[in-house]
């Protein structure tokens, strides 16, 4: 039974959405996605498939989310969940179609399916039970943890696959003829069949960029803003990164022309998306041209050197009053060895810069944790922002660093709570009074990293997890049972592949 307050919620959001499509057809998939909504629908990918779905014969989707809340650790899930479109259980839907970002979104979908009466895990399902196709973001590095509640896994980009996978799902004669045939089709991962053997990521054809926004929204992370993609991949080496030059061809540019005829005009407020969005070589006549239609502009990644005047000039002119890029390293050493390019006069003349169109202040993301990291490096990094800070207001966003899968960093080791916690805190010491820092908790990003490095077992882990009450404490049990424990040590001993090798060979002569 869905109570008044839910019911309230769908329509007051329903009725502020622009561009949502209306459609009657006699399959209706229920696309998931397994955090609140103003999370899933922030998602460019997740909205993508909505699009595919809504354009495709006979096939209809209806949005179901996580409920406000339920993502935060420890916060049960107390309602049956219902679509938006068709206020429909899960367990009534033939198909559901799950877009999945990050290892933590597992216990998002666990939550769901239980409290729709769904078993969580594929191999206690049957043909009463809805079929699991997923797929998203987290399929470029690791998706074994998802494995075991998936029927079948999208791999890499899914725009050719997703519609030719739900007519597989829904016209087969049965579930196991569903599953042959999934498994015949490039891109597709049939946990069942397959085991642990993953296919190649999948590239999608360049004709079908850019992915843009079907629904606008003010209730979301990024308020009625119309997000597009500029380009998508990355021509550049972060050794951390899965979308890295070697992912799909590496970087893939929408031209400019195509760009700004897909972005509506009623469009107040547009994201330009992408791995390396200031690396499009027409991007300060974009941001020039949107700005001039008067749209406010935001980009999801800006580099340091690329951050020439011309460039925070177009992004004040288009209402950044924030200049937002990553430091990444904590020291110069750091940023070399996980092969960025940033350097101190590159972030020094940004903040000039900033400050002379009138921003408020410059906001950097910063990894700590990394391989060979000291006290010094973190030191390094007080002394940096510091010097910074006399120039404009600087604010710190720090994330511990995991290690994933398909980046020359797989199967680094965490650093380790206690050692994390640590260095926080000596950053902050040093940065009292003189930048605001805020930062991810050391110990959500080590359950992070046993995910993303872990494999069908760590999935189940988390199935009892969740169970247990979802805290932090409960992970740590479940994981415990694994071997690992926070302290780092729980992949001592694992062989290094070839390429950390000649990392830790470089890091000894820097050292």
């Amino acid at each position: 039974m869905t109570s008044n307050a839910t019911r309230r919620i769908l329509e007051e959001r329903l009725a502020a959405e622009i561009g949502r499509i209306e459609k009657n057809a006699p399959v209706r998939v229920g696309l998931l996605y397994p955090s609140p909504y103003s999370v899933g629908m922030s998602s460019l990918g997740y909205q993508r498939v909505y699009r595919l779905i809504q354009d495709a014969r006979g096939l209809a989707a209806e949005r179901v989310f996580l409920a406000d809340g339920a993502d935060s650790p420890g916060v049960p899930l107390t309602e049956r969940p219902v679509t938006y479109e068709g206020r429909r259980e899960l367990s009534d839907l033939p198909v559901l179609a799950v877009s999945m970002a990050y290892e933590i979104e597992i216990a998002g979908l666990i939550k769901m399916l239980d409290a729709s009466g769904i078993p969580p895990l594929a191999r206690e399902r049957d043909a009463r039970h809805p079929f699991i196709l997923s797929g998203g973001p987290l399929t470029f590095s690791n998706p074994l943890p998802l494995a075991p509640f998936a029927d079948a896994i999208v791999i890499g980009e899914g725009e050719e696959l997703v519609i030719p996978a739900l007519r597989i799902v829904t016209e087969s004669s049965s579930r196991a003829a569903a599953l042959d045939a999934l498994a015949r089709l490039p891109g597709l991962f049939v946990p069942s069949l397959h085991g642990d053997r993953l296919p190649p990521v999948a590239k999608a054809d360049d004709a079908l960029l850019p992915a843009h926004s079907a629904i606008r929204t003010p209730y979301t992370e990024l308020s009625n803003m119309f997000l597009i993609e500029a380009e998508r991949g990355c021509s550049r080496g972060c050794t951390y990164c899965v979308m890295r030059r070697s992912t799909n061809g590496g970087m893939r540019i929408v031209p400019k022309e195509v760009l700004l005829e897909r972005i509506p005009p009623d469009a107040r407020r547009v994201g330009l998306v992408g791995a390396a969005v200031s690396d499009h070589p027409k991007i300060v006549e974009i941001v020039r041209t949107l700005a001039e239609r008067g749209a406010e502009v935001g980009l999801s990644s800006l580099r340091p050197e690329r951050l020439k005047e011309e460039l925070v000039a177009a992004l004040r002119l288009a209402g950044y009053r924030t200049l937002t890029t990553a430091l990444d390293g904590a020291s110069e050493r750091l940023r070399d060895l996980i092969e960025r390019r940033g350097r101190e006069p590159h972030y020094e003349a940004a903040a000039e810069r900033a400050r002379r169109h009138g921003m408020e202040r410059l906001k950097l993301y910063l990894m700590i944790g990394l391989p060979g990291e000291t006290d010094a490096d973190i030191d390094e990094c007080v002394r940096f922002i510091g010097e910074l800070s006399r120039i404009i207001p600087v604010a710190l966003g720090i994330s511990p660093f995991c290690a994933k899968r398909n980046t020359p960093l797989d199967r680094m080791p965490y650093a380790g709570v206690g050692v994390i916690q640590d260095r926080l805190e000596r950053l902050r010491r040093g940065l009292r009074g003189r930048a605001d820092v805020r930062a991810t908790s050391a110990r959500w990003a080590w359950v992070e990293y046993v995910l993303s490095q872990g494999g069908t077992a760590e999935g189940e882990a988390v199935l009892g997890a969740v169970r247990a009450g979802g805290r932090y404490a409960d992970y740590r049990r479940a994981f415990r049972e694994l071997g690992h424990t926070p302290d780092g040590r729980g992949y001592a001993g694992t062989e290094m592949p070839l390429a950390l090798e000649r990392m830790r060979r470089r890091l000894q002569l820097t050292t």
